[in-house]
């Protein structure tokens, strides 16, 4: 054996001896580093999945109450309604407490694809239910001052305007400007359908302020253009859309509203409506 190949020899048997010290040695450097590594990203996973969790139960509990909202249009005591509606979304509120806490000392946008789906369908039903109540389009500012809550260690996360006792952590959580302006955009679609029920229902005044609230939006999307998020933009189709039916259903009542039975002008209405659909090509 030369001397090159000895060296070479030499420094396989270095190397194996290192590895077998890695292996017989777990508290090693290396391993103690990937170690930390896979619990954090084991910590993260499941924080996400939990998040995730909680955004479908809030858009559950938020959808919920837009289909209880409809029902204002055919009962006699809209109040009662809207109280319980309110009612429903504080429990919403109190699940957007969990995620306050689960995100907190962490960075939103990492987690944000995991409870944005909730948000969005939050912002949807808590505009609606503002709408019903005072003819006005909700404030980001607005909804957010509402998501403050006071936690301590016996307690689950709620909303309260009172100073917080000792020992409360103050938990507070931000709405994002995108995902109110896409909450924003699917308050359209009810607005179309309440704009349905009102007319059914005989109720010719309502379709004319829905009308002129659903082109101040559609003015507003349209100032934003292409400087907006992409998913804004995909949604401004579907406004159009909406504010195109109401504007149909305003255009019946005024031209052929004295000639139709109150109580046919929803089927009148609705029927237009499909015909519409048909030929944009939706099903």
């Amino acid at each position: 054996m030369n001397k090159r190949e000895g060296e070479g020899w030499s420094r396989r048997n270095v190397e194996a001896a290192q590895e077998r010290d890695v292996h017989a040695n777990p508290s090693s450097a290396v391993i103690a580093a990937f170690k930390v590594f896979q619990q954090e990203l084991d910590s993260r996973h499941d924080k996400y999945e939990r998040l995730v969790k909680i955004s479908r139960d809030i858009t559950i509990e938020s959808k919920r109450a837009i289909f209880l909202l409809h029902r204002v249009t055919n009962v006699p005591n809209a109040e009662g309604v809207l109280n319980e509606a309110e009612g429903k979304l504080d429990g919403v509120r109190q699940k957007i407490g969990q995620i306050a806490e689960e995100l907190r000392g962490e960075d939103i946008y990492q987690f944000h694809r995991a409870f944005t789906p909730g948000i969005q369908e939050y912002v949807e039903a808590i505009s609606f239910l503002h709408y019903i109540r005072h003819r006005s389009l909700i404030s980001l500012e607005e909804i957010n001052a509402r998501l403050v809550f006071m936690n301590t260690e016996n307690s689950d996360p709620k909303g309260s305007a009172e100073a917080p006792p000792s020992g409360a952590r103050v938990l507070t959580f931000q709405v994002t400007p995108a995902d109110y302006l896409l909450g924003v955009a699917d308050l359209t679609g009810e607005l179309m359908r309440l704009c349905i029920g009102s007319v059914g229902n005989g109720d010719i005044d309502t379709p004319f302020q829905l009308s002129q609230f659903l082109r101040q939006i559609h003015d507003g999307f349209s100032y934003i253009g292409n400087t907006g998020p992409y998913e804004v933009s995909k949604k401004l189709h579907t406004l159009r859309q909406s504010l195109g039916k109401v504007e149909d259903a305003c255009y019946t009542l005024r031209v052929r509203g004295s000639e139709i039975p109150k109580h046919m002008l929803a089927d009148v209405f609705c029927s237009r409506t499909t015909h519409m659909d048909t030929e944009e090509g939706v099903v």
